[in-house]
């Protein structure tokens, strides 16, 4: 018979045996050898590792007790993550009493970014080409840079390419990004891209270090331990 209060026997019912299910299948893991109860989980030291590669063997030659790698693809993100990276060394001298040698940081320049990893001398031949492309220009003359402004004092201060690296920064150079740019240059200057690309290889700014791709670049960094932050 029906209770008064008990509107869903069908489903009360199910729920019971559900649970009494459960407790059932409970019991037979409990019961059960090691071995059988616990087959799914992984064996002692077969958790997944990522694999070493030479060639990332320089993000563990940077010394540091603290790792960065600092993102940035596009005009803009360079010049955050230079302001970024210098923000990092100061606050970590003012808050941790740590040295800039005691922190390791990497800056990505890839996609949009890539074209500030080259020196002066590219800007000067390429002024026209590389403004347009990355879309960037003199914020004093609005005209198409000559230089590699932000390595200029002048419109960095303390937070130019050189600044940093005297203070130990490290740069990866998305080389996928290179090889689009070199052909791009080419095609606006009539020129051959195999050239270019060497011609822009000849002039990486010191600390660069070429890598397959940024995007590469910032999945192995943070399996080497570095934390991981986009710069825009």
């Amino acid at each position: 018979m029906q209770r008064s209060g008990d509107r869903f026997p069908s489903a009360r019912r199910s729920f019971l045996s559900r649970l009494g299910g459960g407790f059932a299948a409970l019991g037979a893991v409990l019961g059960a050898h090691p071995s059988t109860a616990f087959a799914q989980a992984p064996a002692s030291g077969s958790a997944w590792r990522p694999a070493r590669h030479s060639e990332d063997d320089w993000f563990d030659k940077i010394p540091g007790k603290h790792r960065t790698f600092l993102d940035a693809v596009s005009a803009h993100g360079v010049g955050e993550a230079l302001h970024f990276a210098s923000n990092i060394i100061v606050t970590s001298k003012s808050g941790y009493g740590l040295e800039s040698s005691e922190v390791a940081i990497i800056v990505c320049l890839r996609h949009g970014a890539t074209a500030f990893a080259f020196n002066d001398a590219i800007w000067a031949k390429y002024s026209e080409p590389l403004s347009a492309q990355t879309k960037f220009t003199d914020p004093k003359s609005n005209a198409a840079p000559t230089k590699n402004l932000y390595n200029s004092p002048e419109f960095r201060r303390d937070e130019t390419f050189d600044a940093l690296i005297k203070l130990g920064v490290h740069f990866a150079v998305c080389d996928k990004s290179t090889q689009g740019l070199s052909g791009n240059l080419a095609r606006k200057t009539d020129g051959k891209p195999e050239a270019v690309y060497k011609e822009l290889l000849a002039t990486v700014i010191p600390n660069g270090h070429m890598v397959p791709s940024g995007i590469v670049a910032a999945g192995h960094a943070q399996e080497h331990g570095y934390s991981y932050a986009y710069c825009g």
